[in-house]
Formats: C-alpha cells, structure tokens, sequence
C-alpha cells in the first residue's frame, strides 16, 4: 500500500492513475518534497525557500530546477533584486502520488521517498509543537493504535484511509471556496495519516480468541 498522503490524489495535467515518471523524479528528494509542499501553500522564489528550509541557496535553486523540469512548479512572477533577477514560483503538482503508481515504481525507491516524507511529516509536528500550536485546539488528533487483522481486515484498512482522504480533500475544496468570499486568511492545518505492517518482533498485542 502506498503511504496515505500520497494517494487518490489527482494532479493537474496528469489523469487519475497514470504514472508519470516526472512526479516520481520530482518526489525523489526529500528538499524538493519539502519545496514543493511550501510551493503548495504560496509562491516563494529559490532564495526564500533556502532561507526558510535552512538549506545553501545553490543547492534549493538546483532542486527547484528539477522541479520546473518536472512540470510541477511553474514561474509566476520576477522582482529585481539588488543588480538580479529573482523568480517566484508556485505549484502545480501536489506532493502524491496515486496507489497505483506507488505501485508501479521500483521497490528500490521507496524506502528512500517514504522516509522523506515521514521527514517531512515529524518536521511539521516538531515545528508545531516548538510554535505552541501542536496541542493549541482543543479537537486536534493525535492516536497510534497497533493492530492485527487478516488480509481483509488489511484491504479494508487501507480502503478506510483512501476514503478519509478523499473526504479531507473535499473539505479543504469547500473550505477554500468559502475563504474565496471572505476576508479571513484560514487556518494552516496539517492531516497525516499511516497505515503499514508492522514488525512481527514489535508487535505487542495478542493474536485475538473467538468468543
């Protein structure tokens, strides 16, 4: 199963469960994982996205090149600055891929996109928790709850999670929609979600009895 955040997602110029190699290069870096979420959220340019990623500006223009490449970012604007030109830029591509192609990419790759975006994911609840903002609303969510289940039990887990996400991507529609006719600037929320089979060694709970 493909990690939670990456599917049942649609992205633009791609149809639903096409693979596109760009996006799979695209999502091969955890920096550019990390850019293009910023550049999901507002247009940055190379220079604010080093500052903010705390990265060398010479290493997130490169990695934000590759993303252009890719079709998934796109130039919007350019702004002197002090003798230079500097480029703006925001997505066009969110940061998933669909379950089938997760599937299709070579095995030897996914561990390496996976921890980036499990990375990326700590990063923000770290940040939150530093912010005071982690635990700020009463309502936000946080569990782990381990479990054995059969093959059905897993099919079914795993279609309970894409149908969540669905439903989050309709809220975050309705949501902006709303925003559109008002003056509020919105609330920054971050939802993550896992579901993957665990170590046999770590599992602690016992296997179920029939009642």
């Amino acid at each position: 199963m493909a990690p939670k955040t990456k599917t049942k997602a649609t992205t633009k110029g791609r149809s639903k469960g096409a693979f596109d190699q760009r996006l799979a290069r695209a999502l091969g870096h955890p920096l550019r994982v990390q850019a293009l979420t910023i550049l999901n959220e507002r247009v940055a340019s190379p220079n604010e996205l080093a500052k903010e990623l705390e990265e060398g500006l010479s290493q997130v223009s490169y990695h934000v090149k590759v993303l252009k490449d890719c079709e998934c970012i796109e130039l919007v604007k350019t702004e002197p600055r002090r003798g230079a030109v500097e480029h703006y830029y925001r997505a066009t591509s969110r940061a998933f891929l669909s379950d089938s192609e997760w599937q299709q990419l070579p095995a030897s790759i996914k561990p390496g996109m996976s921890a980036s975006l499990l990375q990326t994911i700590m990063d923000d609840a770290v940040e939150a928790l530093k912010a005071e903002k982690f635990d700020a609303r009463d309502e936000r969510h946080l569990s782990w709850t381990p479990l054995i289940v059969d093959e059905q039990g897993w099919q079914d887990l795993s279609s309970a999670l894409a149908d969540t996400l669905e439903r989050i991507f309709d809220i975050q529609a309705a949501s902006a929609s709303r925003l559109s006719d008002s003056e509020d600037e919105g609330l920054p929320a971050t939802v993550a979600m896992m579901g993957f089979e665990a170590p046999t060694s770590e599992r602690k709970i016992k296997k179920p009895r029939k009642p």
